[in-house]
């Protein structure tokens, strides 16, 4: 079907995926199906442990908060369909989900990269001028920091998209991915394509590698501070509360470098497979970081699972439930 420009309208798009090895599309179905279960069940357990444990009442927890929420939110833009085409002869989907998947693929990672620099300044604030952090990370301050990665985050996703859909693709409409991803829609267009590449230059400069700019610097301060305190002891504790964002951070970079600093492969195959590692593994592997590196969320989980932290906020919801039907009484 055409419209008046003589350009054809797409309705639906045939995601190519690993079409030609459906044995290890079988295969990464049941690797994919239990990482994305980890991913599930890890971030869930962080979220409900914040809101859970008082003493995860902190700036700290409540940016892990966020950055938990959006890997669950973007693991689940596109796994679910994902793993449904694994198991498909045609993989297809819909132009409004292939719209909205690129769209909020693109926005939650780059609302992970703002997210990990607000939180390279928060561990700043914390070691480097912890008599002014209570002031410096008020609660409407750190609401309004999270709330300005999101909003950044998404106002560039819906610029790129807006850029991309503008195109013509003269009925292309064969993606060489597992899911949506925004470069390889961009390959299908039949038109100029130079305002997007240059859109998305400046974007990923911009979005990605000043947070990078900023973690680093704020990681200078923070190392420049721990060196300078007296005991091994107090060393090791003002470090271990940074260690696992610091890890966090090199595992989403270091993934995003190899992706796009390596050689070009000969097969394109191999790449799909990185980005499907970057997009499913590495959010997977947050909740992992930080229950093992941080010995609060250790002993919250502990207090979970011995049903202190469910008896501590019982009595608090049979109150107010009880206030409830009073007022309706």
């Amino acid at each position: 079907m055409t419209d008046g420009r003589n350009q054809t309208i797409l309705r639906e798009y045939i995601l190519l995926g690993l079409s030609q090895h459906h044995n290890v599309e079988i295969v990464l179905f049941l690797l994919c199906l239990g990482i994305y279960s980890m991913n599930l069940m890890g971030n869930s357990l962080l979220i409900g442990l914040n809101w859970l444990d008082p003493r995860l009442h902190s700036p700290m927890y409540f940016f892990l908060s966020n950055l938990a929420f959006m890997d669950l939110v973007g693991t689940s833009s596109f796994v679910p369909l994902m793993l449904v085409n694994f198991l498909q002869t045609q993989k297809t989907i819909s132009f409004p989900g292939c719209a909205l998947q690129m769209y909020l693929t693109l926005a939650l990672g780059t609302t992970e990269c703002l997210l990990l620099a607000v939180m390279a300044y928060d561990r700043y604030v914390a070691i480097c001028q912890p008599l002014r952090y209570p002031e410096i990370m008020s609660g409407q301050r750190c609401t309004w920091m999270a709330g300005l990665s999101w909003g950044v985050a998404f106002a560039n996703s819906l610029l790129q998209s807006i850029l991309v859909w503008r195109l013509p693709f003269c009925g292309h409409n064969v993606i060489n991915h597992f899911f949506c991803e925004i470069l390889a829609v961009v390959k299908l267009a039949c038109g100029d394509i130079s305002l997007n590449a240059l859109s998305l230059k400046l974007a990923t400069t911009f979005l990605s590698l000043t947070p990078l700019l900023l973690i680093s610097l704020s990681y200078v301060f923070i190392l420049a501070a721990i060196f300078r305190v007296p005991s091994a002891a107090g060393r090791r504790k003002a470090f271990s509360t940074c260690s696992a964002h610091l890890a966090v951070v090199v595992i989403f970079y270091g993934t995003i470098s190899f992706m796009y600093f390596r050689p070009k492969a000969k097969d394109p195959d191999s790449d799909k497979l990185i980005a499907l590692f970057y997009g499913l593994a590495t959010p997977s592997l947050n909740p992992v970081i930080y229950s093992l590196r941080n010995a609060e969320v250790k002993a919250a989980a502990g207090a979970l699972l011995r049903g202190e932290l469910l008896a501590r906020k019982m009595p608090l919801f049979q109150g107010c439930t009880a206030s409830l039907w009073a007022r309706r009484g």
